[in-house]
């Protein structure tokens, strides 16, 4: 809390003016744009192309909208109506047959036309637009996002961008101007902004224009292949425009006022945004997120599959930490591999379990303040003899890889011994961590172990430990039993350059003794706090891992696991 918060608490519209969140910094932009515009209302939009299905950067998008979305209400103490529009760009041509369908020699036999007209592979919707489209609404409903959904076919079909698509008309030559330096030479000299539908074939056809006539509204092309010149109305869904010229339209159209894009079409935003300046209008706030990389630094290719996929996530960890991370650093190139999901859980119950004490000030720069827009729910804590405390997705893995089992029950047995009133009935979320921890574990973590053989320094601490901690047998104290570790570890691994002291001046304890009881006794160079991790698991029952690192049955046993995953 800082000094001004004390003298004088910040109501949350006033903190929000001031936050430097980057929601907030965003929402500042738009409260600007309402001041030179004039406007009464709020638009955000994100789009999708429907050919294929959604995917972890449909969610990201939508996320990030709806933080910023939520900051501006907060930022204007909800006195300007809001829009969140969900875009479908489905009546783009179908360009080819997507691998993970079923009857692709059908889909094959509708190339080019309208994903609208396409008719549905999987044979449950009238179209396969219309199948993509209700599962990208099934996806965001399942994360509850607020929105309005909008078809690109129905819009064009119904007149609703007929009068844009005239002033894309009457304002051709700017329009060509702004697109045609962006173009290869051999693309440009039969580039056209419309794309008339082909009125025999359904074909979105991505022919020159031979002819314009603006006060009629119509444009004449020749179909290459026989040569038959038609003349077909730009308006009522007959025509659709080229994607960058299409962006700008629905902006103008729509009255966009705000809309993120990844950083891979920062010249396309910026293209659009002039064309929509061509016809008038203020192209929308927004801006440019940066993309995921894999855990070889890559880009991540829905094509490629290297990366993970929403329901990866969502296998290993609930949707909050998915959010958390796609809160963070929003700009910064992010690695989105499997390994990154234990930190975003713990730093998501970290950052919960901090939010009550805080001011309204350090609220707003909470991550959970927007991940839950701006209600957070009460982290779960157990109630141990040493007091209420939590516990964390790293903790929960290292319990699975000493209780040598993944069944959700025999671990729930252990917290209940630690925290006895501790149910599955009255912590949802600490049980469902504990099923995200025993399928991680299984196929992450337990893989990965790598137990060392203790040295003879080591071993005698160890030893030591083990005599030590016949004396705690009954205590659940975890920070009782780690003033006994940190005894021992002085012992045998005093920190001899004088940097780390204990409070009452004797020389800390190195690094290595930690490093020593994770490497022999968990199998990873690091590791959760050793005592509470003796409180959670027992003991007793560390004594007994303590047994089995010292005499070699923790490697022996690791060995015959990977020979059986390998055999296996």
């Amino acid at each position: 809390m800082t000094a001004s918060d004390v003298a004088a608490p910040l109501s949350l519209p006033d903190a929000a003016r001031v936050s430097t969140a980057w929601p907030f910094e965003e929402a500042r932009k738009i409260v600007a744009r309402l001041e030179r515009t004039g406007k009464k209302e709020v638009l955000f939009e994100t789009g999708y192309g429907p050919s294929g299905l959604p995917h972890i950067g449909t969610f990201g998008e939508v996320a990030r909208t709806s933080m910023v979305r939520k900051a501006f209400r907060v930022l204007t103490d909800d006195a300007v109506p809001t829009r969140l529009v969900a875009f479908s760009d489905d009546m783009d041509g179908l360009r080819k047959v997507p691998d993970n369908v079923p009857n692709k020699e059908m889909l094959a036999e509708h190339l080019g036309k309208p994903l609208t007209v396409v008719p549905d592979p999987f044979g449950t919707h009238d179209s396969f637009g219309a199948h993509n489209n209700a599962r990208l609404r099934a996806f965001l409903d399942t994360f509850g996002f607020e929105y309005e959904f909008m078809s690109a076919t129905e819009c064009y079909r119904a007149g609703r961008f007929d009068e844009t698509l005239m002033r894309v008309m009457e304002r051709y030559d700017a329009v060509m101007g702004i697109m045609l330096p962006s173009l290869r030479e051999e693309r440009a000299q039969s580039y056209s902004p419309f794309l008339p539908i082909h009125p025999k074939t359904g074909v979105v056809m991505q022919v020159p224009i031979d002819e314009m006539n603006v006060a009629k509204g119509m444009i004449v092309w020749t179909d290459p292949v026989t040569a038959k010149r038609y003349e077909t109305p730009v308006t009522g869904g007959a025509c659709k425009l080229q994607w960058k010229p299409d962006w700008a339209m629905r902006w103008v159209a729509l009255g966009v006022d705000y809309e993120m894009a990844g950083k891979d079409l920062i010249d396309s935003v910026k293209l659009s945004g002039e064309i929509a300046r061509a016809l008038g209008s203020e192209p929308p706030e927004g801006f440019n997120y940066e993309l995921f990389l894999d855990d070889k630094g890559q880009k991540i290719s829905k094509s490629k599959g290297n990366g993970l996929t929403i329901d990866d996530w969502l296998g290993y960890a609930a949707p909050e930490s998915l959010a958390l991370y796609m809160y963070q650093k929003p700009r910064e190139a992010k690695k989105l591999h499997f390994d990154v999901i234990p930190r975003a859980v713990d730093e998501y119950l970290t950052f919960l379990e901090k939010f009550p004490q805080q001011a309204p000030r350090e609220q707003l720069l909470n991550p959970v303040w927007h991940v839950h827009g701006g209600t957070p729910p009460a982290a779960e804590t157990i109630e141990t003899a040493a007091g209420a405390t939590t516990l964390s997705f790293a903790m929960l893995l290292n319990l699975v890889a000493v209780a040598n089992s993944e069944d959700p029950a025999v671990l729930w047995g252990f917290i209940h011994r630690y925290a006895p009133a501790a149910e599955p009935a009255n912590l949802p979320r600490l049980d469902a961590l504990v099923g995200y921890a025993a399928r991680y574990f299984r196929d992450f973590v337990r893989p990965a172990k790598v137990y060392a053989v203790p040295t003879d320094v080591e071993a005698a601490a160890l030893a030591d430990l083990h005599a030590v901690l016949a004396g705690f047998e009954e205590s659940t104290d975890g920070a009782e039993i780690q003033a006994a570790v940190y005894e021992v570890g002085r012992r045998h691994f005093p920190d001899l350059s004088g940097k780390a002291k204990s409070p009452d001046g004797r020389p800390g304890v190195s690094q290595q003794w930690f490093t020593t009881l994770y490497k022999v006794l968990l199998g990873h160079e690091r590791g959760p706090r050793f005592g509470s991790f003796a409180a959670l698991y027992g003991v007793r029952e560390t004594r007994a891992l303590i047994a089995k690192g010292l005499d070699g049955s923790l490697i022996a046993e690791h060995e015959a696991f990977l020979a059986s995953r390998r055999a296996g």
